[in-house]
């Protein structure tokens, strides 16, 4: 141990004693593990920072503290709340650090901020060595127990979720933890007809991936783990990317653009699927769906499946990632699935997501009501795009969401379509441009969102173009998915009065981020400071409210609102309150909320007598049941019974949706379409449902927009058009 000088910073020296006195404690561990097993280390606790990253912490630090959208004082209590979540970060479930572990790092809390100052990143490097050697010393001891056999008749349980559970206060605490740990995973394997000596190889791979992937990690990493835990500390939006991960900056948008078109998050052992990417081989094919776990990925065909449970996100990611046109196969439990639920093989042929794959679509949809038939136009926008290279270049034919959309209009006005619905369900957001410019389609001109800086200073985006292209009656269709951009327009239409909102509360993203490079303010030739990604600026609605953490507010609020209380803004951490500004002046067009109680009746009456939706919340509270999931059985036989009753539900669920499918008569009819997945005899009079072609359950929730729409053209009067009021009628207003 090197010797600090009286002088040096405090956290410098706390951290030079408590590595001694850690690796002390580390080296008895080593000793009495060594006389059972002879085993010798591996690797010895030298990770280090490098000299740029002490730079690149002065300049991230500055940016954090000076040039954030959220005012925060590099103090104590930021000190602390960073040493919480770097331990977070490094082992959120507490199965590798020992509660005598975590005391000693006490000793950092109030001191990580002028540790910062200062260039001082000596404690993230002390925790990161103690990990790495817990990670080994588990990692041991789970694959010693592989060699002896589990009794899966003892009625003993697991607790999957330790995220809040108190630190093991002994060796036989924790040893015990992992007991279970692997005995569940044996019984998971089992359960899924593995043979027990397969299952054995299975486990010891995996778990001698993670010993060797943490043994992997250098200085950078954990640079990057300490960075993000102090950027996380302020809002969860605001991230560092170290100069290896700047290339992969929204790991998102480089799986939309090159590989099976999702968008992957890490919850507990398991990678999910969070997003399916519209347009991209994930989402034209069918079967993968958002909530889905990745157990195995097999990179190429021939080749042996490679577990992935317990792996970092961006290591699973780059398994996944590859040349368009080769196939990958992902073993994956379905969402839908219990915790012990079959896994299922789906292959997928990497691809590029081309723009015009995201486009805009729209269909055709024939309703009868009381006799009288009308037609409703839906147009589905997966996200709000624009070509922008194409557009600097001047190109005459650029793609935007805002021309395609005009194009569908027009089009669904040819077809004497009665009423539009904008369907931006799972629509993450985009350009803040096309946001404005697409709300611009639905009212003559006038201001779309308000914009506030750092500063306080306000800008407020307008369209300025004359006229609409569709006056008609309108409905925007939203969930919990649809965010930022999607937020943006839904809110305005709602401020207007230009149209109803239906479907979910959406995501609740408000925030405007931006990506600092910063390498420019380092000398030399090639510093590799790395990036930061800093929340810069906040969106306002024209009413001054904000579209941050509680997201839009539908006007008709679907049964479904509420299943996925655990996704959206509120939920993160952090994460920016609800505020709001002064409004900006803007004309109301239409007010409709004399009848929505009215439209809503008629529309629970409907989902109450509708089977399918029946269903669909059955599923939903399925769902909710095996996420909220946080103890498990490791009696075999309770756990067998478990996944007998999920088959025998779902083969009874078959027969009533056959059933069901024969004796209904929709009057919902699907007439026209420009979706080129949809294939033509989807149009024939005779399908059941609008959207039988998709799968074996119809897109209930759409079917009943368009009844909804039907519902309040009918109550408005014939033919009249929300937007064509005359002057007299047009209220100028400032709404609070």
């Amino acid at each position: 141990m090197t010797r600090v000088p009286r002088t040096a910073p405090r956290a410098l020296r706390l951290a030079n004693r408590l590595a001694g006195r850690l690796t002390a404690t580390v080296c008895v561990t080593l000793m009495v593990a060594g006389a059972a097993t002879a085993k010798t280390p591996e690797r010895p606790l030298t990770l280090q920072p490098e000299p740029n990253q002490l730079e690149a912490s002065r300049w991230a630090t500055t940016f954090l503290t000076r040039a954030h959208y959220k005012k925060t004082r590099l103090d104590d209590t930021l000190s602390s709340a960073i040493l919480d979540r770097y331990l977070e970060s490094l082992d959120p479930n507490r199965v590798f650090f020992m509660d005598s572990d975590v005391r000693q790092f006490e000793a950092f809390r109030t001191v990580l901020d002028d540790a910062l100052k200062k260039q001082d990143l000596s404690a993230a490097f002390v925790i990161f060595n103690v990990y790495a050697q817990r990670v080994s010393e588990r990692i041991e001891f789970a694959t010693d127990l592989l060699n002896k056999p589990f009794d899966f008749e003892i009625n003993e349980s697991l607790e999957l979720d330790r995220s809040e559970a108190p630190w093991a206060k002994t060796e036989d605490e924790l040893n015990d933890i992992w007991r279970r740990r692997v005995k569940n995973d044996m019984l998971r394997l089992r359960l899924a007809n593995k043979e027990d000596e397969s299952a054995t190889d299975v486990l010891r791979q995996r778990y001698e991936n993670l010993d060797r992937r943490v043994s992997e990690l250098d200085s950078e990493d954990v640079f990057q783990y300490y960075m993000n835990a102090f950027a996380l500390s302020i809002e969860p939006h605001t991230g560092y990317l170290a100069p290896r991960s700047s290339e992969n900056f929204q790991i998102s948008m480089r799986l939309s653009l090159e590989g099976i078109g999702a968008v992957l998050q890490r919850e507990n052992e398991y990678t999910t699927i969070r997003r399916v990417v519209p347009g991209g081989p994930a989402s034209k094919d069918g079967r993968l769906k958002v909530g889905d776990r990745i157990i195995s990925v097999t990179e190429a065909p021939g080749e042996e499946a490679t577990d992935v449970v317990g792996w970092r996100l961006d290591d699973v990611v780059e398994l996944i990632r590859g040349t368009s046109g080769t196939e990958v196969v992902l073993e994956v439990i379905p969402a839908e699935a219990g915790i012990d639920g079959q896994p299922v093989n789906i292959g997928l042929v990497r691809d590029k997501v081309k723009l015009e794959e995201q486009a805009a679509q729209s269909s055709t949809f024939e309703i009868e009501w009381q006799g009288s038939t009308r037609r409703i136009g839906v147009i589905d926008l997966p996200a709000f795009y624009l070509d922008f290279a194409a557009r600097a270049r001047r190109d005459e034919d650029y793609r935007s969401s805002t021309r395609d959309v005009r194009a569908l209009i027009a089009g669904l006005k040819n077809e004497g379509v009665d009423g539009i619905v904008m369907d931006l369900r799972n629509n993450g957001g985009g350009s803040l441009a096309e946001a404005t410019d697409l709300t611009g389609l639905f009212i003559d001109r006038g201001p779309v969102v308000q914009v506030r800086d750092s500063s306080g200073k306000i800008d407020v985006e307008t369209d300025a173009d004359r006229g609409a292209a569709w006056e008609g009656p309108l409905v925007v269709l939203v969930n919990r998915h649809s965010a930022s951009a999607s937020e943006i327009f839904a809110a305005a239409i709602q401020d207007y009065g230009r149209g109803v909102v239906i479907g979910e509360p959406t995501f609740g993203k408000g925030t405007v981020q931006n990506l600092i490079n910063l390498d420019r303010y380092g000398k030399g030739d090639d510093p590799k400071f790395g990036q930061l990604k800093l929340t810069i600026a906040q969106f306002f609605r024209v009413n001054g409210g904000s579209t941050q953490h509680r997201g839009v507010i539908p006007d008709i609020i679907f049964p479904t609102a509420g299943i996925e209380d655990k996704y959206g803004e509120s939920s993160l951490d952090n994460a920016l309150p609800w505020t709001s500004i002064p409004p900006t002046r803007y004309k109301i067009y239409d007010d409709l909320t004399g009848i929505l109680p009215v439209v809503e009746q008629r529309s629970q009456e409907r989902l109450e007598n509708n089977a399918e939706f029946k269903y669909l919340l059955e599923d939903i509270a399925t769902m909710r049941e095996a996420r909220d999931q946080t103890r498990v059985s490791l009696l075999e036989e309770a756990r067998r019974a478990e996944l007998e009753k999920e088959e025998e539900l779902r083969t009874v669920r078959k027969a009533a949706r056959e059933a069901f499918a024969k004796a209904a008569s929709d009057d919902v009819k699907l007439l026209s379409t420009t979706n080129p997945d949809i294939p033509p005899e989807a149009l024939n009079a005779e399908l059941e449902t609008a959207n039988d072609y998709e799968d074996d359950a119809p897109d209930v929730l759409l079917n009943e927009t368009v009844r909804i729409l039907g519902d309040i053209i009918s109550l408005t009067g014939e033919g009249q058009r929300t937007a064509a009021l005359t002057d007299k009628q047009v209220r100028e207003t400032v709404t609070n």
